[in-house]
């Protein structure tokens, strides 16, 4: 994947960067990274449905030192599931009220497939989060199953052979909830969580397997299998207190800008 990436903004800098007396004019021609997916891919705080301090936000500063160019495009949408991402003006959370998402070409699918269309030979990278919402907004693992292939291999063929299409598995808020609210000091409970977890992540990846696209590892980043004792806490359920809002007193499962950080970094280990 690394040899992937880097063939791209090689092919890219051929590309953008002619010698002679143009090359001045186009040092500044902008490179692109298309953020796809749900609320993470929106940078989801609490109160504050799009926020400059997601992931993708983080990513692209990471990334900028080697390409300065770099244009960040999200299209993500709290809220989104599988089937949503693909159904033009489909009516629910993420396209009402305060995470209100529109998008011109009808659904987040056709906007980027548009989008890759038209900048094909100056797109660097597309990054996708997907599938939590599914579980609790209906359809569940079936229609990620079925989802999730018309997806990637929309976007495969849009961006063509050559640019990176890189996914992510998943951090899991419910390691405190189980901890602190439903089964205090269980050990034995925190466990079947982790289980539930690690399986959902191996689905994912699997998906993305299947269409031959790497996944960042979050659910490693974020210690999701580590039971090893901080204190009295597990080390899992510290981190994910850490670098969430789930052990604030706000209580929500969106990642904070410290654990926004965590996943850029997951995500840059791929490239």
């Amino acid at each position: 994947m690394k040899l992937r990436f880097l063939v791209t903004i090689c092919a890219l800098a051929l590309v953008l960067s002619p010698t002679g007396a143009a090359a001045g004019a186009s040092d500044a021609a902008p490179v692109y990274y298309l953020s796809l997916g749900d609320s993470l891919a929106a940078g989801t705080h609490p109160g504050r449905s799009f926020t400059s301090e997601g992931y993708a936000d983080q990513l692209a500063t990471l990334l900028r030192p080697r390409m300065p160019n770099l244009h960040l495009v999200k299209l993500g949408c709290p809220g989104e599931t599988t089937t949503s991402m693909i159904t033009p003006d489909l009516a629910y959370e993420g396209r009402s009220g305060r995470n209100a998402c529109h998008y011109p070409h009808g659904s987040q699918l056709a906007e980027a497939v548009s989008f890759l269309h038209a900048h094909q030979r100056s797109t660097a990278l597309v990054t996708i989060d997907l599938g939590p919402n599914d579980l609790f907004r209906g359809g569940g693992l079936p229609a990620i199953a079925a989802n999730f292939p018309t997806i990637l291999a929309a976007l495969r063929d849009a961006a063509g052979p050559g640019v990176p299409i890189v996914g992510m598995n998943f951090y899991d808020p419910r390691l405190a909830q189980s901890w602190f609210v439903e089964h205090p000091g269980d050990l034995g409970a925190l466990s079947v969580e982790i289980a539930n977890a690690v399986e959902f992540n191996n689905f994912i990846e699997s998906l993305f397997a299947a269409a031959g696209d790497p996944v960042a590892d979050v659910e490693a980043a974020f210690r999701t299998t580590d039971t090893t004792l901080v204190g009295t806490t597990p080390r899992d359920v510290v981190l994910v207190c850490a670098w969430t809002w789930i052990c604030a007193p706000e209580q929500d499962i969106h990642a904070n800008v410290a654990g926004y950080g965590v996943i850029a970094v997951a995500f840059l280990a791929k490239l």
